[in-house]
């Protein structure tokens, strides 16, 4: 049992085979989300962690499973922006199972998670910290991406003026280009953080967030 990772899980083309229509094809996208939870908590069950830890992270794992299939109920217009949704959930729960063992949030207008914003250019800020004397920095995705980005118009990051530095406490703001998005275009996007020592990566993680253009 491969516990998924990066990469989504639907293609995003818009045609109609998936359901007959984009309310059908919603159910079945919740259901998925259900039954692939399973998958995830199979595997928390597999770290044997301490108690505290291992019910932290299955609350977390069923807060994404609920939000989630909130959102997928009520804001994707399309089967593309279901897509945006559904692959944003199961990234929450991989990180979610995979825990998280130093300080770390993102926000969008002081919110994480599953955030709303107006088309144009937003501001999203990133707090972490390291473990004890470690350092934190900003990470990258993939080779050759440092953000994983999914969306139903166009967005990108400014990545101009990407600070590169490590820092005992990270607090940065990145620049998220949504100026040809409209309203009801949904963002998904995921940060990676590294926990540094000595200079070395020692650790990382990643945090997905969704945005609602209104």
């Amino acid at each position: 049992m491969a516990l998924p990772m990066d990469g989504d899980f639907v293609p995003d083309d818009e045609n109609s085979e998936r359901a007959p229509n984009v309310d059908s094809y919603r159910i079945t996208c919740i259901d998925f989300i259900k039954d692939i939870s399973q998958d995830y908590i199979a595997w928390v069950d597999r770290y044997k962690l301490p108690e505290e830890e291992d019910k932290k992270r299955r609350t977390e794992i069923a807060a994404v499973i609920e939000r989630t299939n909130e959102w997928i109920a009520k804001v994707p217009q399309t089967f593309k922006a279901v897509d945006v949704v559904m692959n944003d959930g199961l990234q929450k729960m991989a990180e979610a199972t995979a825990g998280k063992p130093f300080q770390i949030g993102v926000f969008v207008d002081k919110k994480s998670g599953y955030t709303l914003a107006k088309p144009g250019i937003i501001d999203v800020n990133i707090k972490a910290s390291g473990r004890e004397n470690n350092k934190a920095k900003l990470g990258v995705h993939a080779k050759d991406q440092r953000f994983r980005i999914e969306s139903t118009g166009k967005a990108y990051f400014d990545e101009s003026n990407i600070p590169k530095d490590e820092y005992d406490l990270l607090d940065i703001n990145l620049k998220l280009n949504a100026e040809e998005c409209k309203q009801r275009d949904v963002i998904s996007f995921t940060v990676i953080v590294s926990e540094m020592k000595d200079g070395m990566e020692i650790d990382r993680r990643g945090v997905s967030t969704v945005i609602h253009i209104v």
